[in-house]
């Protein structure tokens, strides 16, 4: 007679259960993902730029909520493509060509959608030319303070070992150059939606150092930002 298998070891704890617990998790997800994939950093640094277009131009309801879900959509798309990627990997320890193909169609997805948003993106701005043209001292105050914000942010979302204090002096400059868009802002939704990218990637940076002093505590390997 066969000895009964061994039971599956449990999965460990995640930390508790509950609502509260659930949106840790998927907070945990989404930073995780700005950390280890650069397709969805450079997604993050675009849709601040939507969001700084979107607060300098006086759009209708139809063209904010366009934008606004193409954002969202492109996020849920890329932190999707994550996730089969880890399945992927899981499953397949060594090359196969299907798991190769599995990976390049939801890349394939993202690439999609993401060049409709491109060009979403110019029809509206081509649509609302004439808001565009009468927009131009508001416009010139978006790019003077906007860039240096958008700088900011992709300094918080680069994979490069910094000091502390470069994290906060970036998260502080961009923070002060946002409220001060904020004083004149064409839209409080794009700006609400600028203030919430800055903080994401804030919590990347913060995170990403918090793994490399893990790292050095238990000499492990340093782990390797995908595209």
């Amino acid at each position: 007679m066969n000895a009964p298998a061994p039971p599956s070891p449990s999965f460990p704890p995640r930390g508790g259960a509950g609502l509260i617990a659930s949106f840790r998790h998927a907070w945990a997800g989404l930073i995780h993902t700005v950390i280890h994939q650069r397709n969805m950093r450079v997604h993050l640094v675009s849709a601040v730029l939507v969001g700084l277009v979107g607060s300098g131009i006086e759009l209708g309801l139809a063209e904010k909520v366009t934008l606004i879900f193409c954002v969202l959509l492109i996020f849920f798309a890329e932190i999707l493509n994550s996730a089969l990627e880890h399945l992927v990997d899981l499953a397949v320890q060594q090359f196969d060509e299907k798991a190769r193909l599995a990976k390049d169609a939801a890349a394939a997805g993202v690439m999609v959608l993401a060049l409709g948003t491109v060009v979403i993106f110019a029809a509206l701005l081509v649509t609302n030319w004439h808001v565009v043209v009468n927009s131009g001292p508001r416009i010139a105050r978006q790019v003077a303070l906007g860039l240096p914000f958008t700088a900011c942010v992709t300094l918080l979302v680069l994979p490069r070992s910094r000091p502390a204090w470069v994290d906060w002096a970036a998260f502080v400059l961009g923070a002060a150059l946002l409220g001060l868009m904020a004083l004149r802002t064409a839209s409080s939704v794009f700006t609400a939606l600028t203030a919430g990218l800055l903080g994401v990637a804030m919590a990347a940076a913060r995170t990403r150092r918090s793994e490399a002093l893990g790292q050095k505590k238990t000499g492990s390997s340093p782990v390797s930002y995908r595209a």
